[in-house]
């Protein structure tokens, strides 16, 4: 089967060509820029590949509901452009297929519980630290939606003692991604993370912020994997203080085994995917649509 997949980012879109086992045939990457360029690269990738379906996975806000005049569309988004745009609709108009949209962030949970490391669980939890900070969910067996998606990346946080920084969100200040995103990272340190050393203090705040949505997470969804993907993750030395802080903010009050040993290192983890769990998580969102 012949599938396609958009992984659709504030940064760059990736596309590719897959298959229902989640291997990516084909795969290119570009900028994103204005909506037609964009779409541009997007048509001309897919354009005579006859493939049988389309997965997107996009950054948001977006509108994920079927039966809401602005379904398809990536809405209230700063990105110059983007704003309202219906981006299934551009799609839909090219190519006469079934398609599937959702969240990048919903799409990379479903790809990990579909192909990855949470693969043949029932509940699974997917963040991405990065630009921004995103989350999405599987909960008995199916991603979460309600009154719009998750957005796990704003829940208020208690700022540490020491930390004088006022936060990066111009809607939240002080929340989750307005403390631990990439971009906060580089405005509170002077320099990007990835330029930081790994025994920089600015790992073991990033740690403390990261651990304590974790036990948020822990104690609302009882995910049974949580995955943490993103730029930030790619520092490797940030799990095992992620998973300390994690059991100093849960403080005994869960009791499994999975999160009161040495346990929790199985248990909050890289995406099996890579990096490539956003785009093989759109090939997955493809594959929900095919009968």
């Amino acid at each position: 089967m012949k599938l396609g997949a958009i992984e659709a980012g504030g940064t760059k879109f990736v596309v590719c060509i897959g298959n229902e086992k989640g291997e990516v045939l084909e795969r290119e990457s570009f900028p994103t820029e204005a909506p037609e360029k964009t779409m541009e690269n997007v048509f001309k990738f897919f354009d005579g590949k006859e493939i049988e379906a389309l997965g997107v996975g996009s950054f948001g806000p977006i509108d994920p509901d079927l039966t809401s005049p602005t379904y398809g569309y990536i809405t209230t988004t700063p990105k110059p452009g983007w704003n309202n745009y219906n981006i299934m609709g551009a799609l839909k108009e090219r190519y006469d297929i079934p398609m599937a949209f959702d969240t990048d962030v919903n799409g990379a949970a479903l790809g990990e519980a579909t192909f990855g490391v949470a693969k043949g669980l029932d509940s699974a939890l997917y963040l991405t630290i990065g630009t921004g900070i995103g989350g999405g969910a599987v909960v008995g067996g199916k991603l979460v939606h309600g009154l719009l998606h998750p957005e796990m990346g704003h829940m208020k946080m208690i700022v540490r003692e020491d930390d004088t920084y006022s936060g990066k969100c111009p809607y939240h200040g002080t929340c989750f991604e307005g403390l631990a995103a990439g971009p906060a990272i580089e405005a509170r340190w002077g320099v990007k993370g990835s330029e930081l050393p790994e025994d920089h203090p600015a790992w073991d705040l990033e740690a403390y912020y990261i651990g304590q949505a974790m036990a948020n997470y822990i104690l609302t969804l009882s995910p049974k994997k949580i995955i943490l993907g993103g730029g930030v993750m790619h520092q490797k030395q940030l799990f095992p203080m992620i998973h300390k802080y994690t059991q100093e903010f849960l403080n005994g009050y869960i009791q499994k085994e999975e999160v009161t040993t040495d346990k929790i290192k199985d248990y909050i983890v890289y995406p099996g995917l890579g990096d490539n769990a956003g785009v093989v998580g759109a090939l997955a969102l493809a594959m929900s649509v095919v009968k």
